[in-house]
């Protein structure tokens, strides 16, 4: 027969690894969610300096390719960096697997041990009860 103290402190680390879990899965998200608004949005160029600027987003361009004002000596291409954007996802990218990890074996862990408490309680003989 099982403890039942040792079941609820399984139970407990098993939510506990289920909620890391979800928060590395929302801070991903939020990483996701990050890349997007730099990539959809039209953005500004210019300081207190310089004349302002409005750039088309890097995903919306109506140029072959964002990078075309360059050429033509505008300085939206350099704004809004490549690496940077790759730089957020390559980080979001351990942050979601370690998130989806520890979220599903939570998961499992605490099915499995209302699984194990379920069928040890149907087991036991009804005189018993």
């Amino acid at each position: 027969m099982r403890s039942l103290a040792y079941d609820i402190e399984f139970r407990r680390r098993a939510k506990r690894a289920q909620a890391w879990g979800f928060g590395l899965l929302s801070a991903a998200a939020l990483l996701w969610l990050w890349v997007g608004i730099l990539l959809l949005t039209p953005y500004e160029v210019g300081g207190e300096r310089y004349s302002s600027r409005d750039c088309e987003s890097r995903f919306f361009t109506e140029y072959g390719t964002a990078n075309e004002g360059a050429v033509n000596g505008t300085s939206c291409a350099a704004e809004r960096d490549w690496p940077e954007l790759l730089g957020v996802l390559a980080l979001s990218v351990p942050v979601s697997v370690v998130g989806a990890v520890l979220y599903t074996g939570g998961s499992v862990s605490n099915r499995m041990s209302e699984h194990a408490a379920e069928i040890e309680r149907l087991s036991t003989p009804a005189d018993r009860a």
